[in-house]
């Protein structure tokens, strides 16, 4: 399958300040991307940029084989045939929802719009909506409309932003899924901005992870969550809690020394990179990666699920500092009980049936699982 996307080296400035910088990004046909990062990360600008609505001052992008776009060879909007659904849905108030959706597509004859927009009516169920005006509508009905309108001069590229934000938490998971499914019947290639990382496993076929100006990440959401490529990724998707760890090396084997105990692994290979992964069946506390040096301080990354509550009569090692009721259990943050400066933690997330109290100190180990860490983070 082609790209029908394709971004090289693609920068940004707006009044002289950096917004994008070297981009990179490619997709497929057919494609639904999630584009995610925190506020001011760039998100929406790139968004802007394949629209047409923002120029850039170096790079290329080029949609199919026929729009080549760089800041010596700008296109228009309107020529680059792509759809576009802003957070509010930007709905022509005085207009109903058929003359809305008739907007893009006012040129063409009668027969040809009618074609066109009919079956848009029906896969989206605005059919008994058609007169009524924007603000007679609810929320999901409005972006409803507004999909259909973006749809209707059949683009080769769907743009999204924030485009969930605005829709009741309760409808929000069922409007996803009837809207995934549109897109994929019509093999519509789409890209959403969102901040809500569970929006993206329902919604997207692939993630794009961006921060300060860059894509850090891109790949299968369940991927990217197995294996972060940077701690941004990590915290960003808020995959669990830092664990701090020092590296102790030994002749035949290095320990990890940590609040909650010490591990130890057989000496493995090095990695180049920040990111190393262990995969081990190493007794006790289990799994843990071979540090560089003698004393260093890296950062651990413990997902809720692989911490387990230790029997009522083993020492502990962490205390309860807030609790929490969701979908999962209890929701607890623990602090460690560690004197050591180098090695306390104050909000290490973790989920059990067991009740437990504010203040209650409790006895915390680590299952075996491959293990992730990383030095130099600053979350």
């Amino acid at each position: 399958m082609s790209d029908l996307l394709e971004i090289h080296q693609l920068s940004v400035k707006l009044q002289n300040k950096v917004i994008l910088s070297d981009v990179e990004l490619s997709l497929q046909a057919g494609d639904i991307l999630g584009l995610v990062g925190p506020s001011g990360c760039g998100k929406t600008t790139l968004l802007n940029v394949i629209a047409g609505f923002i120029e850039p001052c170096s790079g290329q992008l080029t949609i199919g084989k026929e729009i080549k776009v760089s800041a010596d060879n700008m296109i228009a909007p309107e020529h680059r045939n792509i759809g576009m659904i802003f957070q509010g849905y930007a709905l022509f108030p005085h207009l109903t929802v058929e003359a809305n959706i008739r907007f893009g597509i006012d040129k063409l004859s009668k027969q040809e719009q009618a074609k066109r927009i009919d079956p848009l009516l029906d896969l989206l169920k605005l059919g008994e909506l058609t007169q009524r005006y924007p603000h007679e509508l609810s929320g999901g009905q409005q972006q409803r409309v507004a999909i259909a309108r973006a749809l209707a001069p059949q683009p080769k590229l769907l743009l999204l932003d924030e485009p969930f934000s605005n829709i009741d938490a309760r409808l929000r998971n069922e409007l996803m899924i009837e809207i995934r499914q549109l897109l994929k019947h019509l093999n519509m290639t789409a890209i959403f901005v969102t901040h809500n990382k569970d929006e993206v496993f329902t919604f997207a076929d692939k993630i794009a992870v961006m921060h300060q100006g860059n894509i850090l990440q891109t790949g299968l959401p369940s991927a990217v969550c197995k294996q972060p490529g940077s701690w941004q990724v990590a915290d960003f998707l808020q995959l669990g809690s830092w664990l701090p760890v020092v590296v102790q090396v030994l002749e035949q084997s290095n320990s990890l020394i940590s609040a909650i105990g010490d591990f130890v692994l057989e000496k493995t290979p090095l990695k180049n990179d920040p990111i190393a992964e262990v995969h081990s069946d190493s007794i006790e506390i289990e799994e843990f990666i071979a540090g560089s040096n003698q004393n260093e301080s890296l950062q651990l990354l413990i997902k809720p699920q692989f911490i387990e509550l230790c029997k009522s009569d083993a020492p502990a090692n962490v205390q309860v500092e807030h609790i929490s009721i969701t979908e999962q259990g209890y929701h607890y943050l623990l602090s460690s009980l560690s004197r050591d400066n180098c090695l306390k933690f104050d909000q290490l997330s973790f989920y059990t049936d067991v009740l437990l109290t504010i203040g209650q100190q409790i006895k915390i180990a680590i299952k075996s699982h491959d293990f992730v860490v990383f030095s130099n983070i600053n979350p």
